[in-house]
């Protein structure tokens, strides 16, 4: 079948891959996509914030299936207008997105269904803020209710801090970040885990873990951005933490949701703070992670389309997710001076030659561009090398020595992707 895939970042470029190595796909279409997925799919331009623009492709197009990346359509509820035309989309739709495009809705959720989280106030006022405060103290988080690119979260040291940055939100003052309201959350202290789970509105399965570094310095030091890297193997978590995952948030949540009478189907990526305390959810993301998505496709074995496809018709059915073992690895390089302003249009060498399952070795594009036949720079985060090996030394050691072939004016990366975990 014809599939199409709805994104432009380095996400859609490692679904749109692993579509095409399934034998039942005949053709995968991107829109807009970007400079390298057009070596893999089909480019189609598409505004992903308008509803009536995507249907109108979808309804040209005609694929068998829509696979929606990113965050955005799935907010404005492109989900809900594809299904109300008798269209097959992989997705939750709006009211079930709510999980990740409201932080309030997701915080009150985990409460209600017995899920555990960090302790919170939701405030819409300054003096409400600074109440909370009074009660959680610092050090404390502070994050805008709604979608925020990437910035809507600040790890604030001191009650001070924390108080600027929610009156900053508040008032629109962050960039990227449009908040009635915010969140100021209890500090959780430990490594994270990124959980995905396959869910078909009944059933949840487990698809992988992956552990994200945001922060933009070695370290995990600096601001945070939308993703520096990540890594994926199966000893990130016990056998027995990853079932007890499964049942007590991922499948709890599905059966929540269902209780809501809004059934979640699609990805649910639960970003987990394994605390002293336990395992405890820091957030929801309602769509494949990024660059987690790249790491996770080196290593998925069960077709994708298959998967996909259980998500959207599976109706409580069992079905099984193979991973291969070992480790998988993605490294991003990035524009100079993100995740601030940054340059754009800068040419790339070097950026071609990788893509090989048998060498286990991938360059998947985030932010690039064709300019007069010529690969530029047209995001933040430009590049993602991923790998996978036995030994997830050998997978950082390949994707590390890959990048070194790769250049642009002012290309940065970090040099310590996978540091808790490198002696594996």
């Amino acid at each position: 079948m014809k599939v199409l895939v709805i994104g432009g970042g380095g996400r859609e470029h490692a679904l749109c891959w692993a579509l095409r190595r399934s034998a039942r796909v005949t053709e995968v279409v991107c829109a807009p996509g970007n400079g390298g997925i057009g070596f893999v799919a089909r480019c189609v331009p598409v505004d992903v914030a308008n509803v009536d623009a995507m249907v109108a492709l979808v309804e040209s197009e005609r694929p068998g299936l829509t696979v929606v990346g990113p965050e955005v359509p799935l907010s404005v509820g492109v989900v809900d207008a594809l299904e109300s035309r008798g269209l097959r989309v992989f997705g939750p739709r709006k009211a079930a997105a709510m999980l990740e495009t409201s932080k309030a809705f997701a915080k009150g959720f985990m409460e209600k269904n017995g899920i555990p989280t960090a302790g919170y106030a939701v405030c819409e006022t300054s003096a409400e803020v600074r109440a909370a405060l009074g009660k959680i103290g610092a050090p404390v988080v502070v994050k805008a209710d709604g979608l925020a690119a990437g910035k809507g979260v600040v790890i604030c040291s001191t009650v001070e801090e924390a108080q600027e940055a929610a009156e900053a939100m508040l008032l629109g003052k962050v960039a990227g970040v449009s908040a009635g309201s915010v969140v100021v959350e209890e500090f959780l202290a430990g490594p994270e885990v990124s959980f995905f789970a396959l869910c078909d509105g009944r059933k949840a399965v487990t698809l992988g873990m992956a552990q994200d570094h945001k922060r933009i310095g070695e370290g995990d030091t600096g601001p945070n951005t939308g993703g520096m890297g990540a890594y994926s193997t199966d000893s990130l978590v016990s056998k027995e933490m990853s079932k007890w995952l499964l049942e007590n948030v991922a499948q709890k949540t599905v059966d929540g949701m269902m209780r809501e009478g809004t059934p979640f189907k699609g990805v649910l990526f639960c970003g987990i703070m394994m605390t002293a305390a336990g395992p405890k959810v820091l957030e929801f993301n309602t769509r494949f992670g990024d660059p987690e998505t790249q790491a996770l496709m080196m290593r998925l074995e069960t077709d994708l389309l298959d998967l996909l496809e259980w998500s959207v018709l599976g109706a409580g059915q069992a079905i099984k997710v193979k991973m291969r073992g070992g480790a998988s690895v993605c490294v991003i390089a990035a524009s100079l001076g993100y995740p601030g302003a940054y340059p754009k249009g800068q040419a790339i060498t070097g950026a071609t030659g990788f893509c090989d399952w048998e060498k286990s070795v991938e360059l998947f594009h985030s932010g690039t561009a064709l300019r007069d036949g010529k690969l530029v720079t047209a995001g933040g985060r430009v590049l993602g090398m991923t790998a996978y090996a036995p030994k997830l030394k050998e997978a950082l050691g390949k994707a590390y020595s890959s990048l070194g072939e790769v250049s642009f004016e002012g290309m940065t990366y970090r040099r310590d992707i996978g540091w808790r975990a490198s002696e594996q």
